[in-house]
């Protein structure tokens, strides 16, 4: 994991009432947090995936996992750094939009 991931995981998913996973499989794809019971995944993605061809390959990843009712939310490294509480709040209405 990221250092980004780790922050996530260990100050905010690891002990959400709702269970995550990290890197789960789902279909050709790993995701970073998985909750099965509402099908939402979490990626956090690095300054590489700003360039033209990883934003093309995300979307088309994000696709995938729409059509197997995923739902996918993404978020930058400096926002799970410099906007830690947002990002934990943003998560927690998403899930309960979805239960």
């Amino acid at each position: 994991m990221t250092k980004e991931e780790s922050l996530l995981w260990y100050e905010f998913l690891r002990t959400y009432p709702i269970k995550f996973v990290r890197q789960k499989i789902l279909g050709r794809y790993i995701v970073d947090f998985y909750c099965a019971k509402i099908k939402l995944a979490i990626e956090i993605d690095g300054l590489h995936h700003t360039e033209e061809e990883k934003v093309f390959k995300d979307t088309q990843r994000t696709i995938y996992l729409k059509n197997f009712g995923v739902t996918v939310i993404r978020f930058a490294n400096i926002q799970v750094t410099d906007c830690f509480d947002w990002v934990c709040d943003y998560i927690d209405k998403t899930v309960k939009t979805l239960i």
